[in-house]
Parts: structure tokens; sequence; C-alpha cells
């Protein structure tokens, strides 16, 4: 059976007045288009509450008393990567016997949410330092200035599978808080390497790395793939190409064969693989090639 619709306050309000200056439940009805019945009820509720307004609705009472819910809201602030598990198990041994959709439920209702881990860079002090110090110096450049810069970068797809993840309990807008995330470290096993680079006109060049790269290789990379992708994105004259601070990147000779070919390179903080947007192109990528097949034959 569908559900019929609420009447407003005011149809409500205005069915008290009828009936206070004498009418009749039918002719009130009749003259508001409604039900006798709709109308009996409303006049009813306002004679027994003295008021028209929805009352509290009764439901199921909640399983996790408020004490409970202070438990497992402590619990996963000072420990956001607690599994609903062992807050069943916590409420189990205080005498509560819960499911994990109801820790669920109940978190949500307290604002958190179960979310990945968001993994981020490793960071030492001296790193935050220069973090700061790269977005100073760049707070006010204009836009005009980024659209003409060639970012770059090595990213490697895994060939079985997604690496693993873990889930933590967080607020909205709390994904970098370093509870909530995964610091991480470069290099690792089972992949396929990948070199690509684009601007804000679009992608430039992507290839994939056979062999265990060296600066020579890289070198050979850039001289082959760096000027062609520049041209094909039509970049202006002066435009400055960024890569990060990958011993490959700032060996001399990488140094001195940029300064030769007359590149522009843009100063990098170290452990900043958050600030290239290239891992925005990187995570789309990834997004969708298959995760249950190895990806060799896609490239």
């Amino acid at each position: 059976m569908a559900k019929t619709k609420e009447l407003s306050k005011d149809t409500r309000n205005k069915i008290v007045d009828l009936h206070q200056v004498g009418k009749t439940e039918s002719a009130i009805g009749k003259q508001l288009g409604l039900k006798k019945s709709t109308v009996g009820a409303i006049i009813r509720k306002w004679k027994t509450y003295k008021t028209t307004d929805n009352l509290p609705r009764s439901g199921a009472p909640r399983k996790i008393s408020p004490r409970g819910v202070k438990m497992i809201t402590r619990t996963v602030s000072k420990n956001p990567r607690t599994t609903r598990g062992d807050l069943v198990n916590d409420l189990q041994r205080a005498g509560t016997k819960v499911t994990k959709p109801t820790i669920s439920n109940t978190l949500r209702r307290q604002g958190l949410k179960s979310c990945s881990a968001r993994r981020v860079p490793l960071l030492k002090p001296v790193h935050v330092q220069a973090r700061l110090k790269f977005a100073r110096e760049h707070l006010d450049d204009p836009d005009e200035d980024w659209e003409n810069v060639i970012w770059s970068d090595e990213t490697k797809i895994e060939l079985f599978g997604k690496n693993s993840t873990r889930r933590v309990w967080r607020t909205k807008n709390a994904e970098l808080h370093p509870k909530n995330t995964i610091p991480t470290v470069k290099h690792g096993g089972g992949n396929i390497m990948l070199w690509g680079c684009f601007s804000a006109k679009g992608p430039g060049r992507l290839i994939r790395v056979k062999e265990r790269m060296n600066g020579a290789m890289y070198r050979e990379i850039l001289s082959e793939n760096l000027l062609p992708s520049a041209r094909a994105l039509k970049m202006k004259r002066g435009w400055v190409f960024q890569h990060d601070n990958d011993p490959k990147h700032t060996a001399r000779a990488t140094k001195e064969w940029l300064r030769k070919k007359h590149f522009k390179v843009l100063e990098w903080p170290s452990q900043s693989p958050d600030l290239n947007p290239i891992e925005n192109l990187w995570r789309e990528l990834k997004s969708v090639l298959p995760s249950d097949s190895p990806k060799t034959s896609l490239l």
C-alpha cells in the first residue's frame, strides 16, 4: 500500500480552527477535500496533546547504550585502524552483544565512516620544512605559469591485483590526518614500470620501462620523449620541466644533460609525490584497468 502524503502544518491548523468554530468533521473534510477519518485523527490529536505538530515516533531501542557508544567512539578516535570485530568483542566483554553492521551504523551516526587509509609519503621534519618553503614560494604564481609546466613521473602497475588496503574510521575531510594514513616508501616488485608526462594541455608520451632504470636509461627516455611531448602539446616558449628527486633525476650527468639542452627544471621538494598532479592521472589509469587479471597485455 502506498504511503499517504503528510498534511502540511497549515492544513492541520486550519482543521483545528474550523473545528473550534463549530464545524463538523464531515463539513471540514468536504471543505478541505480530505477524508472524514483524516480530519477526525487531527482533531483527536489536538484534543489529547494540544498540538498538531508531529510527535516523536516510537521505534526499536538502540542496541548500544550511550555509554557503549562513547566507549567505541573513544576507541576508534584513539586508534582509527580498530576493526569492527574488535569493537564487537569489546562490547561483548562489557555485556552487549551486537553485529558488525550495528557497529557501522552507530559510528556513522557519530560522524565516523570506514574508509581506506590514504597512502602518503613518510615525512621527516626536513621534508616538512622543504614542502612549506615550496608552497610559500609558489603561493601567488599565476595559473599561466602552471599551465606551462610539463609534469613527469614513473609509476608501477601491479601485475596481479591491487595493493592491499587498510581501513580506518574517520570523520569527513580527515583523510590526511597522520592517524588515518599509511606511510609509504618507493620501489617494490611484481609490477610493470611506466614513464609518462602531461601538461594542462593534455597527456604527453607514455612508455613502458622494460629494464631496471638507471641514470643513462632515464636520460635516453627524456631524449626520445620529452621534447616530442612538448612539441605535441604545443608548449609555450620557456616551458618548465618537473621531475622529482629520485637519484636518477638528480645525478650530476642528468643535471648536466638538462642544462645542455636548455631545459628549465622546477625545483622540487623531496618526498612530495602527492604535490605532483600526475598522481591523479596515474590513479585514473589504474582505476580503469582490471584488478583480477595480468595487465601486461594492455600495454
